[in-house]
């Protein structure tokens, strides 16, 4: 059976790649995201100063592959500034073993050895006006020097982004690319995060999605988000929700927390977590993460498996006696 769930993992992962190679992604609606500064207060929206993303490379891919960083640099038009811009990001590629697979790579707070696998790229950036609203390339990273995990689908870079001196916030996009100078998506491929950091939109009435995978054995999850500001309502849609509103109750500090059964017509396809905006707040920027019954971290993939989630209703039908 678990043979069976990878290569069907595999193929829907392998015909929706023209949407993941993006995070945030088209399917998410989410605008940038964003990492602040180490003195930055968290009530801004980042509650640790680091995020991690994880982009997963089929096996059968052979060529270098790029990680783009669009607007990499703290000032400018895009950046959260705080008392002038005096913030520095730090940039790194890992590769090798346990890259992915260590826990300490998907726990919430990043308190542990995140760090953990072989560093292939690293860089930082300041307040640069070269790099504002520009594109800039990670690499050549061979993905062979990826960690090798079929349950996600391939081999595993991972690319750690910490916010160093100064209290702004750094918002940007990322692109896994086939070429050094563009945006080319790599067949197959796609991104994910355990816990996503990213700026909400300001327009009232948008709505942003996160697109957790729920696999086997999984019959509960628990929504965590910190600094929502009661700006909106969180909502899950499912094949089997319509619209589970969560109820979110204050854990501690900035946190709350929802939590919602899953049935069994959810196993082994994507929620869509979605943030309904409902005021006029602008730089609104949250942390999210979303773990099972066991207390797991679930990973959000930018190109939902099996697809966006539509609910399908359930029509019962009465036989004529």
């Amino acid at each position: 059976m678990r043979a069976l769930y990878i290569i069907i993992f595999s193929l829907v992962l392998s015909v929706q790649h023209s949407r993941a190679q993006q995070i945030p992604s088209p399917d998410e609606k989410i605008p940038f995201a964003c990492t602040f500064s180490k003195d930055a207060d968290p009530s801004w929206g980042d509650d640790d100063f680091v995020q991690i993303f994880f982009f997963v490379v089929p096996e059968g891919w052979k060529k270098p592959v790029y990680i783009r960083i669009l607007d990499p640099d703290v000032g400018g038009k895009i950046d959260e500034n705080h008392n002038n811009f005096n913030s520095k990001t730090r940039f790194s590629v890992y590769g090798g073993p346990k890259a992915h697979s260590d826990p300490a790579s998907k726990a919430p707070g990043h308190a542990g050895n995140y760090k953990c696998g072989m560093l292939m790229s690293t860089r930082v950036f300041g307040n640069d006006a070269k790099y504002d609203n520009q594109w800039v390339s990670l690499g050549p990273f061979n993905p062979v020097e990826g960690e090798l995990q079929p349950d996600v689908g391939g081999r595993v870079l991972k690319l750690v982004i910490e916010g160093l001196d100064g209290d702004d916030g750094n918002l940007y996009k990322l692109f896994l690319s086939s070429e050094p100078n563009a945006n080319r998506e790599v067949e197959g491929a796609n991104g994910f995060a355990y816990e996503y950091t990213f700026r909400l939109s300001d327009e009232k009435g948008s709505v942003s999605h996160l697109y957790p995978f729920v696999p086997d054995k999984v019959t509960a999850v628990k929504i965590k988000v910190f600094d929502y500001d009661d700006e909106g309502m969180i909502r899950v849609v499912s094949v089997a929700k319509k619209g589970d509103v969560c109820q979110l109750s204050a854990e501690q500090s900035l946190w709350m927390e929802s939590r919602h059964r899953v049935s069994k017509e959810e196993i082994n396809t994507s929620l869509d977590v979605q943030f309904i905006k409902l005021k006029d707040v602008k730089n609104n920027n949250i942390v999210v993460f979303i773990s099972n019954q066991y207390g797991e971290t679930m990973p959000f993939y930018t190109s939902p498996i099996g697809g966006v989630p539509k609910y399908i209703a359930k029509i019962g039908v009465k036989a004529d006696e």
